[in-house]
């Protein structure tokens, strides 16, 4: 069903995300770095009232969409670098998982590029089937893809030049690569990959017909 106004549960997964830009506040780990990304979370929050009010969307691909914002979120608290989730995992679960991984770095930065591909396909999709109703799925699937593609490059060129006017330790923090020099290129790429994931689901479920 598509939705042109909020309801209850929309209301809920707004308080939500709510409640977890308010912890999120508490103290970041460098507040300039912080509302930087915070932002980029007031411009995502204008573009989803927008289009619901313009073009309407389904009740999951606004929850799934705040999903991302959440995710996001946290990683702007603690400069994304920084996310002690491995900590968490040995506190909570007695499981090292960049061990087990064999990760060297800190990967929280990669789960939000996966997260916008997985998560954000949905109300991209919806975009391109306002725009161009008359394509077929398998169409649609492709050019979303390559959607999610080219928007990562923007964001990529985006903190480049964010980062151009930080001093060179602020435009580490805020940029995390954490030393790779190909960061921004493995971003791209895993955000694809999420939204391949999402996008043959997606297909997979749809009727024949539809």
């Amino acid at each position: 069903m598509i939705y042109y106004k909020l309801t209850r549960k929309h209301w809920l997964s707004l308080a939500v995300l709510a409640i977890c830009i308010i912890i999120a506040s508490i103290q970041p780990l460098e507040y300039p770095s912080y509302m930087l990304h915070q932002i980029g979370t007031l411009l995502m929050l204008i573009a989803l009232f927008v289009c619901l009010k313009k073009i309407g969307l389904t009740l999951s691909s606004f929850v799934l969409y705040l999903g991302f914002l959440v995710i996001h979120v946290l990683g702007a608290h603690y400069l994304y670098s920084y996310v002690p989730y491995n900590e968490w995992f040995i506190e909570y679960l007695s499981f090292d998982l960049n061990q087990a991984m064999g990760w060297t770095r800190n990967m929280y930065d990669r789960l939000v590029h996966l997260a916008y591909g997985l998560l954000l396909y949905p109300f991209f999709l919806r975009l391109f089937q306002v725009w161009l109703p008359t394509l077929k799925p398998y169409v649609l699937f492709l050019l979303t893809v390559q959607f999610v593609m080219a928007t990562s490059l923007i964001y990529e060129w985006i903190e480049w030049l964010i980062a151009i006017g930080l001093s060179p330790e602020e435009a580490e923090n805020y940029n995390g690569q954490q030393g790779d020099a190909w960061d921004a290129h493995k971003d791209m790429l895993i955000a694809t990959f999420g939204a391949i994931v999402t996008g043959i689901l997606m297909l997979i479920k749809q009727k024949p017909n539809a």
